[in-house]
């Protein structure tokens, strides 16, 4: 009998059943389509063994004039500036008080009562201590003069868990410290988005008179930030929440904190609150999204775009003399999101996309609608590709072409049915250009709320695919050589780095497969036997001694049987013969209707990609 070349579409299709998609794949993990062929991605180390505290969901990169490379990173708790492997605090101060013997000791104890009327912190905050004196026994100035995380008591108290066990001096020393400055850290934001149920927030008539709605509505947000560089300084900005600027010029920049925008010298009617912040590359305006309006300042107007004069940080007021000014975006009820292309800006409402472009004097911006009744999962669901952007809605995947255009999707319903829409903030979507891929990391329904399994869409290819991965930003090599992702365990990754997963030391393997649908034996209505296998696959890069994958034959007789008499067998191939010879062969003894194939792998060191195998088959009977 001749040997039969197993060949199959690339990329993955769920929106049909297994059967229907005889000759295309059907399931995977942590692979991608190239030229047609799968393949296993590319491998992960840790940027460096420095720790962030917190959950990332901002990365953004530049170079000063100096030539540092720096990477802004924002999490829930703080925002850093991460050079040379280590992350420097610049999270901005709110408010700094003097206290006056604010610390009571309790024998015994490690926590420490803090007294400040109105403090205004939460629970979680972070506050910096300087000036204190001791309490007389092992509280000392120097355990005492630092930065705590503390726990909120009341709105005239909290508490902080000292590094040492207070003694009957420094109980007996209470109240004490004497004169004390305190350093408040703007407030911290949600890891997790808090949703309820309430009026409004399901279709008409989806339950009875009077009843509360089952649909989740969010009721306090996540914590993401937004930033862009002005030149070599830095401006950032917490979503609902101020805007922040940090000078790389200064003396000692990476011991300095962000200060608020609106504090600089001479700044005119500069917003104190915004939903996100850009700089327009091509005309150097800085842009304020879903920002307070020049004659309200405090009050925030979800839809309204305001932009500074060119080439200024302070000068915000509209004059005729200057390029100020602002616009208020009609359809929709909050700006999600902007996104800056090649030509223009795309700005996003929950209903509605726009396009931002720059005119010049005396309008300098104007918009115009590029489509409604268009959505959005999420702040950073959205990305650009040169220009194109690609993003995530609520059910469906759009791009922007020079038209919007629902993307289609052979995942679409596989993917969103797995995402846990009361987390929907968490998706995060990235480029990975060296592979043409857009990723979206997401938190699906089984995964506790946190962000672990992503989908791909391949442009060049027109492929799709999927994975788990607990990665909660993502940024594409440029300034940086590889692409860089946060991960939950406080690092930063670079990935396409090496072939193992990095996370621990030392590295282990990556677990990749990738599963055919089943492929009828002959015309499906008579039994085949398969007796042996030419393999196609290629170790590239491999560093094991001898890599090797798992290759799997299964076989069944009816479309919703089960597989049976399953054999897996390992392919070994040695570095020594050159991959292109494929003379070794891989002998079965299955007998079925239909036949479905998998390539996996669970081995430290290598990386496989394959080709077109051949199997031997020929009519048989069911015995």
């Amino acid at each position: 009998m001749p040997l039969i070349k197993l060949t199959f579409r690339p990329g993955i299709n769920r929106e049909v059943t297994s059967y229907t998609n005889e000759g295309g794949w059907y399931d995977c993990d942590k692979i991608r389509f190239q030229k047609g062929f799968p393949e296993q991605i590319g491998g992960w180390q840790k940027l460096s063994n420095t720790t962030f505290l917190g959950t990332c969901r901002s990365l953004h990169p530049w170079v000063a004039l100096n030539r540092n490379s720096y990477l802004g990173v924002g999490t829930n708790l703080k925002y850093y500036i991460e050079f040379g492997g280590d992350f420097y605090d610049i999270t901005p101060i709110r408010a700094t008080v003097t206290l006056t013997n604010p610390f009571t000791a309790t024998d015994g104890s490690s926590v420490l009562v803090v007294a400040d009327a109105d403090h205004g912190a939460v629970t979680g905050d972070f506050v910096t201590f300087s000036g204190a004196t001791g309490l007389g026994g092992n509280v000392t100035a120097a355990v005492l003069n630092r930065e705590y995380q503390v726990t909120v008591v009341d709105s005239n108290s909290y508490t902080i868990t000292l590094s040492v066990t207070a003694n009957a001096t420094d109980a007996s020393g209470s109240p004490g410290g004497g004169s004390v400055t305190a350093a408040y850290q703007i407030n911290v934001g949600l890891d997790t988005t808090v949703t309820g149920t309430g009026w409004g927030t399901d279709t008409w008539g989806a339950g009875a008179w009077g009843e509360a709605s089952s649909a989740p509505v969010v009721t306090s947000t996540l914590r993401l930030w937004s930033a862009d560089n002005y030149g070599e300084d830095l401006i950032y900005n917490v979503r609902d929440g101020g805007i922040y600027y940090w000078d790389a010029s200064a003396a000692n920049p990476l011991d300095q904190r962000g200060v608020a925008l609106s504090s600089l010298a001479g700044a005119n009617t500069t917003p104190t609150i915004a939903k996100q912040v850009l700089i327009s590359d091509r005309d150097r305006h800085i842009i304020a999204f879903g920002c307070d309006d020049e004659f309200s300042i405090g009050t925030q107007d979800p839809m309204l775009i305001r932009f500074s004069s060119q080439e200024s940080l302070i000068d915000w007021q509209t004059r005729p003399d200057n390029t100020a000014g602002s616009i208020r975006l009609g359809s929709g009820s909050e700006i999600v999101c902007a996104v800056e292309t090649r030509q223009q800006v795309l700005v996003f409402t929950d209903t509605t996309l726009y396009a931002m472009q720059f005119l010049g004097p005396p309008y300098t911006f104007g918009v115009n609608t590029l489509s409604e009744n268009i959505t959005i999962m999420s702040p950073n669901a959205a990305v650009a590709v040169q220009d194109r952007v690609y993003w995530m809605g609520q059910n469906e995947f759009y791009a922007y072409t020079g038209a919007v255009n629902r993307q289609p999707c052979w995942v679409r319903d596989y993917v969103f049915g797995d995402i846990d829409k009361t987390q929907a903030e968490k998706v995060v979507a990235g480029v990975n250009s060296e592979h043409s891929e857009v990723w979206w990391f997401y938190p699906s329904i089984n995964g506790g709320g946190l962000v672990d399994k992503y989908v791909v869409y391949n442009f060049a290819e027109d492929t799709w695919y999927y994975g788990t991965m607990a990665r909660t930003a993502w940024l594409d090599r440029g300034v940086n050589e590889y692409p860089i992702a946060a991960g939950l365990d406080g690092y930063l990754y670079e990935h396409e780095n090496g072939i193992n997963d990095g996370s621990v030391s030392p590295s282990i393997a990556i677990v990749s497969y990738v599963q055919s649908s089943p492929v009828d034996i002959g015309e499906g209505d008579q039994f085949s036997f398969i007796s042996r296998m030419i393999p196609d696959v290629s170790f590239m890069n491999s560093t094991a001694t001898v890599p090797k994958v798992q290759l799997t034959l299964s076989v069944r007789n009816f479309p919703d049987g089960t597989y049976f008499d399953s054999t897996t067998q390992d392919y070994v191939k040695t570095q020594s013969v050159p991959v292109e010879q494929r003379t070794e062969q891989l002998f079965f003894r299955l007998r079925g209707r239909q036949m479905s194939f998998k390539i996996s792998n669970i081995e430290r060191n290598v990386r496989w990609r394959l080709g077109s195998p051949r199997v031997d088959m020929r009519t048989d009977g069911r015995r």
